[in-house]
């Protein structure tokens, strides 16, 4: 063990007297620590400001005063995307997709962006997260500093001397790589903060745990790679070469091929033509405003023979309510449909891009880091969903309001009689009773499996390489 420290501490002693290992971790250091301010700032900003107008929302929405309730369906209401506490270490597709959404009747809108005043103010730093540093330019500061730990005593002609004095070729690799994971821990520290300040912010801490032990797993990964490298060359130059080849084919090539292969996979209408298919279909289906269309004159039918009554004016709902109710529960169907068919593509080119994860551990990575911050496409889709129960709930209580509250008569004659139109005016009660909505990640179980599943080639990667640098290592010759 005491020749294991030893052959340690001489590395440290020799990367202190390095300025390109000072300058490297200088210089990274500053990028880790700019990032994790500027995003942190940014997300706490975003967080006050998204649960700020929520907040003026819903009162907004409650303080409408008696109304027309189909009014109120038209005026609608916004629900908001708050951060979750570890999206200012990994925001994921977060910048990419809307954070706010408004909910009216007869539609479902999409999500509306939200980083384009942070990116006009920040330029490209806007984009430099934590998570970002960590995946892209902590591995090549690794490759940096260890490339030349074994091979640099074969080239130097000290490998023989240290294997005279009886250090064993698996003691001189457990003992660089001791060296090299030293380093990896001290720049996990910016890491542990912020995970630290995410659990005080609510985060549970088994997804702090866990998002810190897949970023501690692949910086450990290109630990051992970088010295089962190093043991295995003659040349350092050579050394560098291929770690800085595996890093720019991991970070970059391999995502980009891994991209290009799903959308050229995936068979799918574009937005802007599944935009058009939908609206055609909803025309075909109606919005309900017209309730003397041919389509409903059986549903009338049906009504007046129920109440045996010869008139609609005679009914004891207002059958323009009725069809209302009735046309936003087909143009649900409709909306859900064409919503759960861009779902299952935008998830099956999820799938297509995580069938490289194996010969990418960036992109194994990334794809955890964004499953336990609850920033990944299952939390996007999850909110979809949910600010479309509230839209429909509230359009369909609203509608119910407009078929059990307001005479037909009323309804009908409200643009010729001032006094008719009062009458439709309900209660501003009716719709305070509007559910207040505030999203939340998933459970940190349900995120924390999501995330092992993903980084299992990570963990393969490690403890590959860790016994291929020991079975090297045992037969390590000058």
């Amino acid at each position: 063990m005491s020749a294991i420290l030893t052959i340690a501490l001489n590395e440290w002693r020799l990367w202190l007297r390095s300025n390109l290992a000072l300058f490297s971790v200088g210089a990274f250091a500053f990028l880790l620590a700019a990032s994790c301010i500027i995003s942190a700032l940014q997300v706490s900003s975003a967080t006050q400001e998204r649960l700020e107008l929520q907040s003026m929302a819903e009162n907004t929405f409650f303080a409408q005063p008696n109304r027309h309730p189909h009014r109120m369906v038209h005026y609608g209401h916004y629900s908001f995307r708050i951060p979750p506490p570890l999206s200012f270490i990994d925001p994921g597709i977060d910048d990419v997709t809307g954070q706010a959404i408004f909910l009216e009747g007869h539609r479902q809108n999409t999500a509306m962006f939200a980083k384009a005043r942070g990116s006009a103010n920040l330029g490209k730093l806007s984009s430099l997260t934590p998570a970002y540093v960590y995946q892209i330019f902590l591995p090549l500061l690794i490759i940096i500093i260890g490339y030349s730990s074994i091979v640099r005593e074969r080239e130097t002609r000290t490998l023989e001397n240290l294997l005279a004095q009886g250090v064993t070729g698996i003691k001189l690799f457990v003992g660089k790589s001791l060296a090299l994971y030293s380093i990896s821990i001290i720049l996990l520290i910016p890491l542990i903060i912020l995970l630290t300040l995410a659990t005080q912010n609510g985060e549970k801490s088994l997804a702090s745990l866990g998002l810190f032990s897949i970023y501690a797993v692949y910086l450990f990964s290109y630990c051992s790679l970088t010295i089962l490298v190093s043991l295995i060359t003659k040349k350092r130059n050579f050394t560098l070469g291929v770690l800085v080849a595996v890093w720019l084919l991991s970070t970059f090539i391999v995502p980009r091929l891994a991209v290009g292969s799903a959308d050229a996979t995936t068979n799918g209408m574009g937005k802007i033509e599944s935009d058009l298919v939908m609206q055609r279909a909803m025309r075909d289906v109606g919005d309900g405003h017209n309730a003397a269309a041919p389509e409903y004159s059986a549903l009338l039918n049906d009504l007046l023979a129920k109440h045996n009554v010869e008139k609609i004016e005679d009914l004891p709902v207002n059958f323009r309510g009725i069809v209302a109710t009735k046309a936003e529960v087909k143009l649900a169907e409709q909306f859900n449909r064409y919503s759960e068919q861009r779902m299952a593509q935008e998830l099956k080119q999820s799938a297509d891009i995580a069938r490289f994860n194996w010969f990418s551990p960036f992109l194994t990575l990334s794809s955890a880091s964004r499953a336990i911050s609850g920033t990944d496409l299952h939390h996007l889709h999850r909110f979809l969903r949910e600010t479309e129960n509230l839209r429909f709930d509230f359009v369909q209580g609203l509608n119910r309001v407009h078929a059990e509250q307001l005479r037909y008569s009323d309804d009908i004659n409200r643009s010729l009689d001032h006094r008719a139109e009062q009458r439709t005016r309900v209660s501003s009660e009716n719709w305070k009773t509007l559910k207040p909505f505030r999203f939340s990640p998933d459970s940190a179980i349900v995120r924390w499996e999501r995330a092992m599943v993903s980084s299992i080639p990570l963990f393969v990667w490690f403890a590959a390489f860790l016994f291929l640098g020991i079975q090297f290592a045992g037969k390590i010759e000058p």
